[in-house]
């Protein structure tokens, strides 16, 4: 993992707070209040965001909201099961690529497992005046691992956090893959794919247009617009073949991934609230281990 990990987490402006990190929060936590039962037990979301949570709640019950809401709390739950079964078969490494507001570490049920949440300075400071409003304090187990990915590695500063590299680890990377270059994207999944036998990967990426129909291809032109106006613009869309052939470029094994409909399958069958995800989707999921 000595590849100069020049991503940047581009998902953000450089020295500036991820908006997008706030929304993502904002959603799962109204996931809590307004979805029963919910998909991801996620109380601690509810009480980083506070009073911006207002916002969210006004506009939870429209079909829009519905299904991002419903989307974010599938991609962390499938990618929570995930790391669940790398801890089944010994993994004690968790490292959070672009942490954002993520909140497993207050919800860790794994008493062995490290955590290391990885993002620049600039989040990481904002993060931590969050958790300081909400009474929220530093659990057992995380390591902040703040990083400028233009002048560091990611082996070196996970090192020096206390990261063992010759151990297997698991990482969860939700919310950044379609805001980097694919240059940066396969320097990050060489990185991993450099690490031993048994460690993975779960992520998130968004559809090509050419792999959607016209009403999704007009919701992804309207969400390219609103992230790109926060100065977070969309650089990779991918389709599940082209992901399948970088994975196995990279030197993965194993490679898993999941579509709404299985989604649906898994995480939202028999609710009386109806909620579900549009098929095909806002994005695909994907698990590779090496």
């Amino acid at each position: 993992m000595s590849v100069l990990l020049s991503f940047k987490l581009q998902r953000m402006q450089t020295g500036k707070a991820s908006k997008t990190a706030l929304r993502v929060a904002m959603r799962r936590a109204a996931h809590q209040l307004v979805d029963d039962p919910p998909v991801l037990n996620d109380p601690i979301a509810v009480r980083i965001v506070g009073q911006e949570f207002a916002r969210d709640m006004e506009r939870a019950q429209h079909k829009v909201a519905r299904d991002f809401r419903a989307f974010m709390a599938a991609r962390s739950r499938f990618v929570e099961d995930q790391l669940a079964s790398a801890v089944a078969r010994g993994v004690t490494q968790y490292v959070v690529l672009g942490a954002g507001l993520d909140t497993f570490a207050w919800r860790n049920p794994f008493p062995a497992l490290r955590v290391f949440e990885v993002d620049f300075p600039a989040t990481q400071q904002w993060k931590r005046s969050m958790l300081e409003r909400a009474r929220l304090n530093h659990p057992p187990g995380l390591t902040f691992v703040p990083l400028d990915f233009e002048h560091q590695t990611l082996n070196a500063g996970l090192v020096h956090a206390g990261f063992d590299p010759a151990r297997p680890a698991f990482f969860g990377w939700l919310g950044v893959v379609p805001y980097l270059t694919r240059e940066a994207f396969r320097a990050t999944l060489a990185a991993i794919a450099a690490m031993p036998p048994g460690s993975g990967v779960g992520f998130d990426y968004g559809l090509s247009p050419e792999m959607l129909g016209p009403l999704h291809k007009v919701a992804l032109q309207a969400l390219a617009h609103r992230v790109a106006a926060a100065g977070e613009p969309f650089k990779l869309l991918l389709t599940p073949a082209e992901l399948d052939r970088e994975l196995l470029r990279a030197g993965f094994t194993r490679i898993e991934q999941r579509d709404g409909k299985q989604l649906n399958a898994l995480y939202f069958q028999g609710r009386a609230d109806g909620l579900k995800l549009p098929e095909p989707g806002l994005g695909m999921l994907a698990t590779a281990w090496v």
